[in-house]
C-alpha cells in the first residue's frame, strides 16, 4: 500500500494557524498575531477585493498588459517631439507649431479610425493604424536628424493622427465582458472604468518624465524611439487577445442600429461639452503652474508639482472604483462636477495666499482627487448613451472633447498668466469646473421636465 507523501499528509490535516503570542515589555502587555490576514477574525477566507475579482476573468491580464505597454508612450510623445525639435532647430515656437498640428490632426481623425474598429474589428484596424503612426514617429525623428525642410515635420507628425484610442478599445473590452444586467456586473464595470481611468492618470504622469529622461540621458530622438517601439509593442499583444476582443454586431433595425452617430444619441453632446470643458481644466492647470513655478525661479519643478496632481487622481479613482457607487451615474454626474469645482479654488488660494510652491504642490495633489471620480462617471455616461455596436468612436469623440478642452485651457490659461499673472491664471480652471458643472445642473433639469411632462 503506497504511503502517502507529505504534501498529502499536509492537505489532510491542515496545521493550525499561529496563536497570538503575548508578551511583556516593561509594564505593557503585548499581543502579537502571526496568523494570516487573507482570513477575517473567525477564520473564515477573507473575500477578494473589487481589482481581484476583475482579474481573475480569463484573459484580463494579458490585454490590460499590453494595453498599458501601448498607452504609456501616449504621455512620451509630446514631450519627446518638443524636446528633439527645440534642440535641433532652436524654435520652441516651432516645436509648438508641430505638436498642436498633430492634436488637431488626431481629433479630426480619430474618431474616423474608432468607427473603422467598431464596424471590422480591433485587431484588424488597430494594428495598421498604429503601423503607420508609429511610421509617421519615425519620420518626424528622421526628418529632425537630418534637417530636412520644416514642412516635412508637420507632414510627419499629422501621420501620427491614426494612433487609435487603446483606451477606448480597453474599456470596450470591459464593456463586452461584463456585458449583464446584475447588480454585480454594474459593479464590476464601475470597478474596471475606475481602474482605466487610473492608469491613464499613471500613464500621462510617468510619461512626460519617462520622455524626458531618455533623451536628456541618452539623446533627443530616443524618447520618440522609445515611444514608437513601446506603442507597436504593446499593440501587437494587446491584438493577440483574440478572446476577450469585441465582436463586431450587424447592423439591426431600430435606434441603436450601427449606422446611428454617437452625436445623433439622446444626451450624449451635453456630455461632450462636459468633456471639452474638464480637458480645459487640465490644459489650463498645466500651463498656469509652469508659469508659476517659473516665476519663482523653479521651472525645473513643474513637472514633479503636476505629477502629484496626477498622483492623486489615480489614488482617488483606484478607491472610488473599490466603493459601490450610490445611486445612478445621472445623479452622481453634477455632485462630482461640484467637488470638482470646489477643490480647484485650493490651487487659486494657495497662490493668492502664500505664492508659495510647496503649498500649492499640496493644493494640487487634493484638487486632483476630484478628476479621477469626475472622468469616470462621465464616461459611464458615454458608454450608456452610445449606440450598440459603436462604443470605440463614442469613447474616442470624448477623447477628442478632452483634447480640443485642453487645447482651449492651454490658449487660456498661458494668456492669462502672461497678461495677468500665474496667480490669476489659477481662476481659469475654476471657471472651466464651474462651466461643466453648470452644463450638467441644466442637462439633469431638461431631463427632469421631460420626463416630468
Amino acid at each position: 500500500m503506497p504511503q502517502p507523501s507529505p504534501h498529502d499528509r499536509a492537505r489532510s490535516h491542515p496545521r493550525p494557524h499561529p496563536r497570538p503570542l503575548p508578551t511583556v515589555t516593561q509594564d505593557t502587555l503585548v499581543i502579537v498575531d502571526f496568523g494570516p490576514r487573507s482570513r477575517t477574525p473567525n477564520g473564515t477566507p477573507r473575500p477578494p477585493g473589487p481589482y481581484r475579482r476583475l482579474f481573475t476573468i480569463p484573459g484580463t491580464r494579458a490585454f490590460t498588459a499590453g494595453n498599458l505597454i501601448a498607452r504609456l508612450p501616449m504621455g512620451m510623445f509630446s514631450v519627446s517631439a518638443v524636446i528633439m525639435i527645440a534642440g535641433a532647430r532652436g524654435s520652441y515656437a516651432l516645436a509648438g507649431a508641430v505638436t498642436a498640428t498633430g492634436l488637431a490632426a488626431t481629433a479630426v481623425v480619430a474618431p474616423w479610425t474608432a468607427r473603422l474598429v467598431d464596424r471590422y474589428g480591433q485587431a484588424r484596424i488597430a494594428v495598421p493604424a498604429t503601423a503607420l503612426a508609429a511610421l509617421g514617429s519615425l519620420a518626424l525623428l528622421l526628418c529632425v536628424h537630418h534637417g530636412a525642410p520644416d514642412w516635412t515635420l508637420f507632414a510627419a507628425y499629422a501621420a501620427t493622427a491614426t494612433t487609435p484610442n487603446t483606451g477606448g478599445m480597453s474599456r470596450a473590452r470591459w464593456a463586452h465582458l461584463l456585458d449583464g444586467d446584475e447588480k454585480s456586473d454594474k459593479e464590476a464595470l464601475h470597478t474596471a472604468n475606475s481602474f482605466e481611468q487610473s492608469a491613464d492618470e499613471l500613464c500621462f504622469m510617468l510619461g512626460p518624465v519617462l520622455a524626458a529622461f531618455l533623451c536628456g540621458a541618452l539623446f533627443p530622438e530616443a524618447g520618440t524611439l522609445v515611444g514608437a517601439v513601446l506603442m507597436m509593442t504593446g499593440v501587437l499583444l494587446f491584438a493577440a487577445q483574440r478572446s476577450t476582443e469585441p465582436p463586431v454586431r450587424p447592423r439591426v433595425e431600430g435606434l441603436h442600429q450601427l449606422g446611428t452617430s454617437p452625436l445623433r444619441a439622446p444626451g450624449m453632446r451635453p456630455l461632450l461639452a462636459v468633456c471639452l470643458a474638464t480637458g480645459a481644466v487640465f490644459g489650463s492647470m498645466e500651463v498656469v503652474t509652469i508659469a508659476f513655478a517659473d516665476e519663482r525661479g523653479h521651472k525645473a519643478a513643474a513637472g514633479a508639482v503636476l505629477a502629484l496632481q496626477a498622483a492623486g487622481s489615480c489614488a482617488a479613482g483606484l478607491l472610488y472604483g473599490a466603493l459601490r457607487p450610490a445611486g445612478p451615474a445621472e445623479r452622481r454626474h453634477p455632485w462630482c462636477l461640484a467637488a470638482m469645482t470646489v477643490l480647484m479654488t485650493l490651487p487659486l488660494l494657495a497662490a493668492a495666499l502664500t505664492g508659495s510652491l510647496l503649498v500649492l504642490a499640496g493644493a494640487l495633489l487634493v484638487a486632483g482627487m476630484a478628476t479621477a471620480p469626475t472622468m469616470i462617471t462621465n464616461m459611464t455616461l458615454i458608454q450608456s448613451r452610445t449606440p450598440e455596436g459603436r462604443l470605440n468612436e463614442g469613447m474616442t469623440l470624448a477623447v477628442t472633447g478632452l483634447l480640443g478642452g485642453i487645447a482651449c485651457g492651454s490658449a487660456a490659461g498661458g494668456w492669462t498668466a502672461e497678461h495677468v499673472s500665474a496667480t490669476a491664471g489659477y481662476g481659469v480652471p475654476v471657471t472651466a469646473a464651474a462651466s461643466a458643472l453648470l452644463l450638467s445642473l441644466a442637462t439633469a433639469r431638461r431631463t427632469d421636465s421631460r420626463i416630468s411632462h
